[in-house]
């Protein structure tokens, strides 16, 4: 069993995610998205899908990066 990182709920059905060299340890998806999950500079929601990284900052598509100035970027259809 392992706890997690966010709750502290020690879980036996806890799982790893190994991201940009770190590992972290979850017992649920709700607690990795919590932790993980990019948030949108425009609308500060959590990123969950693909969003739209832009000069290194993330936006949850292209209406929020406009939103916030930025050019050239289309939501693919």
């Amino acid at each position: 069993m392992a706890r997690c990182e966010v709750c502290g709920n020690d879980y036996g059905m806890s799982f790893e995610v190994h991201a940009q060299g770190a590992v972290h340890v979850f017992d649920c998806f709700a607690c990795a998205i919590h932790r993980m999950a990019p948030i949108c500079e425009h609308c500060r929601v959590q990123i969950i899908g693909q969003g739209v990284e832009f000069e290194g900052n993330w936006y949850c598509g292209g209406h929020c990066a406009r939103a916030e100035g930025k050019v050239g970027i289309v939501d693919k259809v």
